[in-house]
């Protein structure tokens, strides 16, 4: 039976990461995630790894970059102002294709807004908040549990696909503390040969990593082309989500990380009423589970989504059922939080 250990969802994230073999992290203070770089700053030299505190959250990108390209895994964590700030180097991160991870523990917006949990970070992460047409891997855990195994996933991902991973939380799942079992590290599967990396070319032809591409009028164009069918590759093998009791559903509530841990004890209440509900929740906001939408859409009369912004994650949900139902929303931005209870009043509503 594996290790249980105590221990805030920022630290379970650090954990994980250390288990998974990151030995670069680079960061900068701020709330709610400044458990993040506080814990890994004992935690990696402990490790054998390298932890800076960066002097900005720009720099802090632009040495993923770097630490990256010499073939070390790495991580860096913010929280929404300071993950707006890295977004020109997300960009490049995701253009030069090269594997990092990136922690948003989000609060509440826009601007310095407040430091209560939120959700309104969800277009910035899954459209792509820089510039150019670009993807990352955005993966939402529920729990503290979640927490740890997914984040010791997500470097894998960042390896197997060559491509930025997010991972979003948020100030209630980043501040909470629950039992998690320290599970042991395992590969999802043989990762691929680093040949792109920058550790001296003696022997060998040089290698380049840019992402300025003047060779010619179509070489950004190629590059394009490339990345879009990388991504497409994405969509089809990986997806995450939860199910739960949606068989027999008329309405399924839809929520991803902490406001669906809520909304799966409001369906349960609902349930003990007599009302057919169930919940999906997707642990990965893209690439986004289309396919559960749809076939749910063939026999459900109606979903309802609750999410801790003013709906943004609700887009997604119509699109993906191809707004042939009936979409509800329950949702507030500036660190509202949802509770079972209101969740069940909104569902007796809508029922």
């Amino acid at each position: 039976m594996a290790e249980k250990i105590l221990l805030k969802g920022n630290e379970v994230m650090v954990e994980a990461a250390l288990a998974a073999g990151c030995r670069f992290f680079a960061g900068y203070p701020i709330t709610p995630q400044n458990e993040v770089p506080e814990y890994m700053s004992y935690r990696m030299p402990e490790s054998g790894g390298v932890f800076i505190q960066a002097e900005s959250e720009i720099a802090a990108i632009n040495m993923m970059f770097g630490a990256s390209a010499a073939g070390v895994r790495c991580m860096t964590s913010s929280s929404s102002p300071g993950i707006s700030l890295k977004q020109e180097g997300i960009s490049y991160i995701a253009a030069g294709e090269l594997p990092c991870v990136i922690a948003n523990i989000q609060r509440g917006g826009p601007g310095l807004g407040n430091i209560r949990a939120a959700q309104g970070d969800y277009f910035q992460a899954v459209k792509g908040g820089g510039h150019g047409d670009y993807r990352l891997i955005v993966i939402a855990p529920g729990t503290c549990q979640e927490m740890y195994d997914l984040t010791m996933k997500a470097f894998d991902y960042a390896d197997l696909y060559r491509n930025p991973v997010l991972i979003l939380g948020d100030g209630i799942l980043g501040q909470m503390a629950e039992p998690v079992e320290r599970n042991e590290y395992v590969p999802l599967c043989e990762m691929p040969e680093k040949d792109y990396v920058l550790d001296g070319c003696k022997g060998r032809e040089p290698r380049v990593i840019k992402t300025l591409k003047l060779e010619s009028n179509q070489a950004l164009i190629d590059h394009n082309i490339h990345l879009q069918a990388k991504y497409a590759k994405i969509e089809e093998e990986l997806c995450l989500l939860e199910e739960y009791r949606t068989d027999d559903a008329e309405v399924v509530v839809t929520a991803y990380g902490i406001a669906g841990r809520i909304a799966k004890g409001a369906v349960n209440m609902a349930r003990d009423k007599g009302l057919k509900v169930g919940l999906l929740r997707p642990m990965t906001l893209w690439p986004f589970p289309e396919a559960a939408f749809e076939r749910l859409a063939d026999k459900v009369r109606k979903f309802l989504v609750v999410e801790m912004s003013c709906g943004q994650y609700i887009e997604d949900v119509r699109l993906a059922t191809k707004c042939s139902k009936v979409v509800e929303f329950l949702g507030m931005g500036g660190g509202w939080y949802p509770t079972p209870e209101n969740i069940l009043e909104k569902i007796e509503a809508v029922y």
